[in-house]
């Protein structure tokens, strides 16, 4: 793929740089120090803030590991010199407390970002059991179970350790034997493989200040809009660019530099995709079958219900995400298989290798040997998930009653076969699959647990398969990560492990600051949380059927099914210069339940882009990732006081609305 050969090319070019420090690595219990887990506390904690305000509002979230491994520098980079300005030794920061800093700091945001906190958790609350409908049938009121900071603590602390042990064994046959690339793990290290050189320290020099200046743009601006903001339908964030019609239909520019950011980092093709979407649902459908009320569906229910308008949002949306998801699942299965088979079939034994004495073969060898000489015992990953199996085994059914414990028996025996090919394929491709191996959980449990305990089981269900294998998957882009930095594994499994225990905590926490002090779930709000209805929509679906629709929808949704489906054939086979404009149905999928407005935002972002590469394509290739995150973490920032502020009942004093002169 072109994604591997890029990272690749990547990899041999930072081969020359790494000659600049050929020093042995520290021991893995020195790459493991204060500053490091410090450094990667704090950044985890803003990121998990980034990730729940995401998923909470859209549920569309980029990928931050370059972003954070840059934060991580600059942390530990200031903490060195401020110390060496105030004449205290310190001993130098290296690429491998680095890459401990940035490990630990996604471990523990990841559980903010995969935690079920804005689907399959907060899809067991009472408000969106209501908002499925109390009378739609599978929807049992046994399936209610509030959140809660004790119970989503303890379920995060049983779920998400068994990941971490479960293809432990297996990191040599992954990492070094099959050399699978990890597309972002090997992106993580070049990136920090460069700023711990002369030419690389420059660049991150630029690049730090670059994330300053937008990160106090993006505060500055999100506490200034705030004043304005006192009310319902205020502030910036309403802003009627294109007009009050244009507004009405979730068509304006809100002036979130959170996704202004996020879209600086999409792809133009997710961003475009999304803003088709807009377009197609609210700008052309919902206005349609609106049109359609008393005849599709009675003009009593209100446009919240499951079987109004609301209905039809929903369960297209999941059609498409259905439809995407399933495709590519296949397609990675297959691609995996094909490639699985390749290598132990004889006649494919033959492997590439850099030839004898050149800077690349001494220096894979370098990697390799630290990459094996730190092992993990054996013993330590059989025991460890012997015991995680143990405890999910006896605690899940005493938290879930409704999931029985040999169904989190005969999850846990299938877990490890799902995480080797999901990570299998995750390091071939990059694409992490763990939702999908999830939802199909989530389908099979929902539909054995019956129609009384079928909803919880399955979102359970789904968790606990999706946790495991995502985790699994995250580890092998981390390994990768360490291999190519000269980490000990050893040092990296610690840390993804202080990581973990840290974001266990540090999410319900901030999952709580925003449901105490925002409207979380009101589908008219900014907070609407839309995959927890989703999900729970999927597992009723599990439940009872098709049966769950409204009058006409499904018809509908084969409609878009097939349409997911062959926009991913298009793109597959179609030539290179048609496939690339044909629209992604995931990014699509989001705006059909959340409106047009964030899509706008992040296709500001891509236009920034497209503009920077035309100005100055050198210069925008390492500055554009330090400015997105800036823009994502000033304005992320800014919700810890505001959240504060609204839990005091402090209210901005200014409301700052929109209507018609006449």
């Amino acid at each position: 793929m072109d994604n591997e050969r890029s990272v690749e090319r990547e990899h041999n070019q930072c081969y020359e740089d790494e000659s600049t420090d050929s020093r042995k690595p520290p021991p893995w219990r020195k790459q493991i120090t204060v500053r490091a887990i410090v450094a990667s506390v704090f950044i985890g904690i803003v990121y998990s803030v980034i990730c729940l305000k995401l998923n909470l509002t859209t549920g569309l979230v980029p990928n931050l590991n370059i972003s954070s491994a840059l934060l991580a520098f600059v942390f530990l980079k200031s903490w060195t010199k401020i110390l060496q300005k105030a004449g205290i030794v310190t001993t130098p920061f290296t690429r491998q407390e680095n890459t401990i800093a940035q490990t630990c700091a996604v471990a523990c945001y990841s559980i903010a970002l995969a935690g079920g906190f804005a689907s399959y958790l907060l899809g067991l609350n009472r408000r969106t059991y209501e908002l499925t409908g109390v009378n739609t049938q599978g929807n049992n009121p046994r399936g209610i179970k509030e959140p809660g900071v004790g119970w989503m603590t303890s379920f995060l602390f049983v779920t998400s350790f068994i990941g971490l042990v479960v293809l432990v064994p297996l990191r040599k046959v992954m990492i070094i034997d099959y050399k699978l690339t990890y597309p972002s793990g090997t992106a993580t290290a070049v990136l920090i493989n460069g700023f711990h050189t002369s030419k690389g320290d420059k660049t991150a020099k630029k690049q730090i200040r670059g994330f300053i200046k937008s990160f106090c743009l993006s505060f500055f601006w999100a506490f200034f809009g705030w004043f304005y903001s006192g009310g319902d339908s205020c502030g910036f964030s309403q802003f009627p660019t294109f007009g009050l019609q244009a507004w009405k239909k979730s068509f304006f520019f809100d002036f979130s530099m959170t996704y202004v950011g996020a879209g600086m980092i999409c792809s133009h093709l997710v961003n475009l995709s999304l803003l088709f979407g807009a377009i197609l649902s609210w700008g052309i459908m919902w206005p349609l079958i609106a049109n359609l009320k008393g005849e599709w569906f009675p003009a009593t229910l209100p446009e919240s219900s499951m079987k109004s308008l609301n209905g039809y949002k929903v369960f297209i949306c999941i059609a498409l995400i259905l439809g995407d998801g399933l495709y590519n699942f296949l397609k990675i299965l297959f691609f995996t298989a094909r490639n699985f088979h390749s290598r132990l079939s004889k006649t494919n034994t033959l492997v590439e290798v850099p030839g004898e004495g050149t800077k690349e073969s001494e220096s894979l060898k370098r990697e390799n040997e630290v990459f094996v000489r730190e092992s993990i015992p054996l013993w330590m990953a059989c025991v460890g998930y012997l015991f995680f199996s143990l405890v999910s085994i006896t605690a899940i059914p005493l938290m879930f009653p409704q999931l029985k414990w040999y169904f989190v028996l005969v999850a846990y025996l299938l877990a490890p076969s799902l995480s080797f090919c999901n990570a299998y394929g995750a390091g071939l491709t990059d694409m992490n699959m763990a939702y999908n191996y999830g939802k199909a959980a989530l389908f099979v449990m929902a539909a054995l647990a019956g129609e009384n305990d079928g909803v919880v089981a399955g979102m359970v269900a789904c968790g606990l398969i999706k946790s495991i294998v995502s985790v699994s998957a995250d580890l092998m882009h981390d390994f990768k990560t360490g291999h190519l930095t000269l980490t000990s594994p050893r040092s990296m499994l610690v840390a993804q492990a202080i990581g973990t225990a840290i974001g266990c905590v540090v999410a319900p926490l901030t999952f709580f600051l925003f449901y105490k002090a925002f409207d979380v779930g009101n589908p008219d709000g900014e907070y609407k949380a839309p995959y927890a209805i989703i999900y729970r929509n999927m597992a009723i679906i599990g439940v009872q059927g098709l049966s769950a629709l409204p009058h006409h929808c499904l018809e509908l949704c084969y409609g878009f099914f097939a349409f997911a489906v062959a926009a991913n054939l298009a793109r597959d086979f179609l030539p290179e210069k048609l496939g690339k404009w044909i629209p992604l149905p995931m990014a699509m999928a989001v705006p059909f339940l959340v409106g047009g407005s964030f899509a706008i935002d992040m296709c500001i972002g891509s236009f920034v882009v497209f503009v920077w590469h035309k100005v100055n394509r050198k210069k925008s290739e390492f500055m554009v990732p330090a400015v997105a995150s800036g823009l994502i973490c000033g304005d992320g920032l800014w919700i810890l006081p505001s959240s504060l502020l609204a839990l005091a009942k402090i209210r901005p004093p200014i409301c700052m609305n929109f209507t018609p002169a006449h």
